[in-house]
């Protein structure tokens, strides 16, 4: 939940309303946002049908970190990761795991037909997905998508990452290759704005490469590769041009290209080694993944 004041009491009415044989749990994990959501999930709390338990972290950690804060207080033998907003039917949810039962999957992933998001976050998420194509052991062209059915068997699996840069679909692919989809609704949000920044799908685009995939070094290698033997190329033409005394007039305009163009690719390349050795770093230091305030649960709990 991240400024759920407004959407989150429904989505947990309809949860509630869900009838699953053996019973079903609710966690919801406040990321820290700026609103009222805490006080709403008191008054939930008080009035609950169904076992709620409500974690408030620290600060706000981003969404891949509150999955696995959820994960970790989940008890059930499949766990649903719902938007706070609404956008994920909680009936489709129960389509998730029906599907999971019968077929034995260990993750089940929804995908849609038609999008209820801006523009703009469509085509982030669709980057996203080409993105892990190359740099992740997925199906091509498999959609992954934040709306999922996952087993507790994998997800017990998961949760002992304690990295802070989490990205929960290259942890789950790391686990598992029995993965599914179905076609599910996605509806439009209910009310306020989507807590998703650019800033924040560039930091999950990061993640999602850097730390788990070399790909991104291996480009470079390749950038550099490229470059020495576009260099040497040009250095073989100036040498038959000078031999054949047609050599070409020199000056600082060429000079600057050159360097220039040297100096950007080193450039390139240092930054990708950097970010790689930052995040080791911060890693080794044991930036927390997520820190929690409270644990509160209903009398159902």
């Amino acid at each position: 939940m991240y400024n759920s004041a407004a959407t989150i009491a429904a989505v947990v009415r309809d949860i509630e309303s869900l009838s699953i044989p053996g019973g079903h749990e609710i966690v919801l994990v406040h990321d820290n946002g700026g609103d009222n959501t805490m006080a709403v999930c008191a008054e939930l709390l008080r009035t609950a049908r169904v076992p709620i338990t409500v974690v408030d972290h620290a600060r706000n950690f981003g969404e891949h970190n509150a999955v696995l804060t959820g994960w970790r207080h989940a008890n059930g033998q499949h766990i649903v990761n719902l938007d706070d907003d609404g956008q994920n039917p909680p009936r489709e949810a129960k389509r998730l795991w029906e599907h999971a039962v019968a077929t034995g999957m260990d993750v089940v992933f929804g995908h849609y037909d038609v999008k209820q998001h801006d523009a703009w976050r469509n085509v982030g998420s669709w980057f996203t997905n080409k993105m892990t194509d190359w740099a992740l052991d997925k199906p091509q062209g498999f959609y992954l998508s934040s709306f999922r059915c996952v087993s507790r068997f994998v997800a017990q699996q998961v949760i002992d990452y304690a990295g802070p840069y989490p990205y929960i679909d290259g942890l789950l692919l790391q686990v598992t290759q029995r993965i599914d989809s179905i076609k599910v609704e996605h509806v439009a949000r209910q009310a306020g704005a989507s807590g998703y920044t650019l800033r924040r799908l560039i930091s999950l685009w990061l993640s999602a490469w850097i730390n788990f995939s070399v790909l991104p070094l291996r480009l470079a290698t390749l950038a550099g590769l490229m470059t020495a033997a576009l260099g040497l190329i040009a250095f073989v033409v100036v040498l038959a041009l000078w031999y054949s005394n047609r050599g070409p007039s020199y000056g600082f305009g060429w000079l600057m290209a050159a360097f220039l163009m040297f100096s950007g690719t080193q450039l390139v390349m240092l930054g990708l080694i950097g970010e790689y050795l930052g995040r080791m770093f911060l890693a080794v230091n044991q930036r927390p993944q997520s820190v929690v305030r409270s644990v509160r649960r209903s009398e159902e709990s």
